[in-house]
């Protein structure tokens, strides 16, 4: 049964960074939790939090912009899922504050019906090597 649910977890973030990548603007609201909050950590300390709505004006504005899609490779660290909670750390090189950089996602997610929502994202820069 881990299995299975560590196999769900998995696809709901492959959807989450596809959605994301391609400026799905109607879609993160359904992989998005009501309550989500996103922190953003630097290389130089926190740069901030963005709660549901500013994580959609965010990206409605590289979609606005005709930015290209985002990087979407990823490397998945960790997935872990007990009941109806997930956890999933993976690192990806993605342009999402206007510098393509090499990121670390921390993110909680909760089980709602069949779907996973992602409740938080702890996202910490990491300098490249």
């Amino acid at each position: 049964m881990i299995e299975q649910s560590e196999k769900a977890l998995k696809q709901a973030i492959e959807n989450v960074i596809k959605v994301g990548t391609t400026f799905d603007i109607e879609q993160l609201e359904y992989i998005y939790h009501e309550n989500v909050q996103v922190i953003m950590v630097g290389q130089n300390g926190l740069n901030g939090i963005l709660d549901k709505q500013s994580i959609k004006a965010m990206f409605q504005a590289k979609k606005d912009n005709g930015d290209s899609p985002l990087n979407d490779s990823v490397e998945f660290n960790l997935i872990q899922a007990n009941g109806d909670s997930g956890h999933v750390i993976v690192t990806r090189k993605v342009n999402l504050t206007g510098v393509e950089q090499r990121l670390v996602f921390s993110i909680d997610l909760i089980k709602k019906g069949d779907s996973w929502l992602v409740t938080r994202e702890v996202v910490v820069a990491q300098p490249e090597l």
